[in-house]
């Protein structure tokens, strides 16, 4: 159970919201605990400790939950908590991470948290933008979060909703189109300046033409203006992503390409407009260059996006198994809710048909559910009261009604859907190699062209 900063929503019954002023509500899973005494002694120290306030332990799900007013005290927490003899168990934390373009940012992230003290672990997957951590119970994952934003790439803390892991892989998608878009604007523009420049050198028949019946500081010109709508149109996303990571002393592949193509353009335009500046030696220009380089670029990310949708397809198809809302005993009255604000002992009624929204026990009815996208086996099995019936499962031809019992990440299509995750962000001992290739990749590049 990651620690996660909670909202007056989440807050025990029986509790009222919490002060605006007080600090995030963080859970602990302890372990040891075996009766109603260990849980009093745990109150009793926890209660005793300076920095927190409204500590409850809760036996059954091995949890304690508290309000930390001093962040600093969490260590104070899990110390005291190893000397009880009740030690809090070490957590996972999922940070939903944006910014990140290459091979290059991953290793740059993986390497920000692992630097971290108590973290043991710490990987990022590039299709998903998700970074797992195991760390000690005494990190605070919104630290973490905070760690890798300032590294520049914005992170907030991932939680267990499976309808975020749906948007994201959609935004994949989204993502592709653009980045196709410009990739043929570039091709577009870049054609002309790559033909007239290096067609000559394949037909120098082509290239005496050329330069006789439009000259060469035409043929110039009309290549300047095209390559500068190259950059500043479809290319400007690795000058506006690329700079400031240089600036900041993190270059990545987008500065490789903003220095690589902007040195190409900055030369050419000199010896364009200005070339009593060079030796007439020297008298050349690389716009093609430029333009190649970003139009090339943007093809490989046009590809690597199409690559992530599809990474990410059977993680949005698994989504969209589940429904978004569902019909709910309230008050003595059914009423259609988002499947997002159920909890555990809700009473939910269950259409023909319908799909089911949430793990839970049938309390009433009789009926055949298909379980096929979690068995395979196509022939529906029946479910009386008692029976247990897992979201995203289809109700066949009788209402039923069902007491919820896990919602959110606890759910079995959730865990499911982590499962994926993992799989997907698993690496193999070469790919450690080339992450640990790519983090000294871009500076090197620089120091050699320097």
């Amino acid at each position: 159970m990651d620690t996660l900063p909670k909202t007056p929503a989440h807050t025990a019954h029986g509790h009222d919201g919490p002060d605006a002023t007080a600090g995030p509500e963080v859970e602990l899973n302890v372990t040891g605990m075996s009766c109603a005494s260990c849980v009093g002694r745990v109150e009793k120290a926890l209660k005793a400790l300076p920095g927190i306030s409204d500590p409850r332990v809760n036996l059954a799900t091995g949890r304690a939950t508290m309000r930390l007013d001093d962040p600093a005290a969490l260590a104070d927490v899990t110390a005291t908590l190893g000397k009880l003899g009740y030690p809090a168990a070490p957590r996972e934390s999922r940070l939903d991470v944006t910014g990140m373009t290459c091979a290059s940012c991953v290793g740059r992230v993986e390497k920000a948290l692992r630097a971290v003290p108590g973290v043991t672990e710490a990987v990022v997957n590039l299709a998903t933008g998700v970074a797992t951590v195991n760390h000690d119970p005494s990190v605070l994952p919104q630290h973490l979060a905070d760690i890798v934003t300032a590294k520049g790439y914005a992170s907030t803390l991932r939680r267990e909703d499976p309808t975020r892991i749906a948007a994201h892989s959609h935004n994949h998608d989204d993502d592709a189109q653009k980045i196709k878009r410009n990739f043929l604007i570039a091709l577009i523009l870049t054609l002309p300046v790559f033909v007239t420049e290096m067609g000559g050198h394949l037909l120098p028949a082509f290239h005496h033409w050329l330069h006789v019946t439009f000259g060469t500081q035409n043929i110039w010109l009309m290549q300047f203006v095209l390559t500068l709508a190259v950059l500043v149109w479809p290319g400007r996303v690795f000058f506006k992503l690329g700079i400031p990571a240089l600036l900041r002393g993190a270059p990545e592949m987008n500065s490789l390409v903003a220095l690589g193509s902007g040195a190409a353009m900055l030369y050419s335009t000199i010896a364009t407009f200005l070339p009593a500046l060079l030796p007439e030696q020297s008298r050349y220009v690389y716009f093609e260059a430029a333009a190649v380089i970003v139009t090339l670029i943007l093809l490989g990310r046009w590809l690597e996006a199409r690559a992530k949708g599809q990474a990410s397809d059977a993680i949005r198809k698994l989504v969209e198994l589940a429904p978004d809302t569902a019909s709910v005993e309230r008050d003595g009255q059914v009423v259609t809710m988002p499947v997002a604000d159920l909890k555990p002992g809700d009473i939910v009624r269950l259409a023909p048909g319908e799909r089911v929204a949430v793990d839970g026990i049938v309390t009433e009815g009789r009926g055949l559910i298909d379980e096929s996208m979690l068995t395979g086996e196509p022939v529906p099995v029946e479910k009386a009261a008692g029976a247990r019936v897992t979201g995203g499962t289809v109700n066949g031809t009788s209402a039923l009604s069902f007491r919820v019992t896990a919602t959110g990440g606890d759910t079995a299509l959730a865990r499911i859907i982590r499962m994926v995750e993992d799989a997907q962000a698993a690496k193999l001992p070469v790919q450690a190699m080339v992450d640990k290739i790519t983090a000294i990749f871009v500076p090197v590049v620089i120091g050699l062209a320097l």
